[in-house]
């Protein structure tokens, strides 16, 4: 089974995809990517599963009117998603954007959350990550990455310019992302976090301060993984680590 609808939810649309049958998985993208990266991990159908692939708010396919964007808010969307299918308790995977976004899930209703894949999170913005985030400009993308972005992302290049703005905004942000250790300790989800080891956006140190807080956690720290360490020939391992770890429970 596979359908692809749009929902109109907190006065905005989200695209979702769904795919098979079975237990609900649901699959958060990076930051100006979309549901669709996916694929490039999950060459397959995952047999057993009950895929759940938005794009999330302003993102791909989804819209979002507001012209702010936040995990908190975010977070919410899936929610609100998740109860517009009639789905209680759920599994899943976050990558860097979705991950942050599970933070938010799992902590605002745990029971909601059995099992997540963490990878690449971080329960704050550190330095060199706010550093980062104030270079990211739609003017600094070439032609090869307009290209590919536009493929992702339907609604024109305004889309494109405007998710570029909000990730450098997140440079002067400390309220959205603020996970203490005693906030992190409310997750009852079983969590998987991986994390590469020269990432450059968040020193694995974060993974460990996450690892250590979280009361069910696993850490997996990919050896010379850079920021999502679960593409190309990395993704062979990453499926048989986290698909293996989620079917544990």
């Amino acid at each position: 089974m596979h359908t692809a609808r749009t929902f109109e939810l907190n006065g905005m649309e989200l695209y979702c995809e769904v795919r098979g049958d079975g237990e609900p998985l649901v699959l958060l993208h990076g930051g100006t990517g979309a549901g669709s990266d996916w694929r490039y991990v999950f060459d397959e159908p995952l047999e057993g599963y009950r895929t759940i692939v938005p794009d999330l708010r302003g993102h791909g396919r989804s819209t979002n009117p507001s012209g702010e964007l936040t995990f908190r808010q975010v977070a919410s969307d899936v929610l609100a998603l998740m109860d517009r299918l009639g789905i209680e308790r759920f599994k899943a995977m976050g990558l860097s954007f979705g991950a942050k976004t599970l933070l938010h899930v799992a902590t605002a209703q745990p029971a909601r959350v059995e099992a997540m894949v963490l990878v690449s999170a971080t329960p704050y913005f550190p330095p060199q990550a706010r550093a980062l985030m104030a270079q990211s400009s739609a003017d600094h993308l070439s032609e090869g990455e307009w290209e590919l972005m536009r493929g992702k992302h339907v609604h024109g290049d305004a889309q494109i310019r405007a998710l570029h703005a909000q990730m450098r905004a997140f440079k002067d942000s400390y309220d959205d992302m603020n996970f203490t250790p005693p906030y992190l300790s409310t997750i009852t989800a079983r969590t998987l976090i991986v994390h590469g080891d020269r990432d450059p956006l968040y020193p694995v140190h974060l993974a460990m301060e996450m690892y250590s807080a979280i009361p069910r956690a696993a850490l997996w720290v990919v050896p010379n993984g850079g920021h999502g360490p679960i593409f190309g020939p990395l993704a062979p391992r990453f499926r048989e680590t986290a698909l293996e770890f989620l079917g544990a429970g």
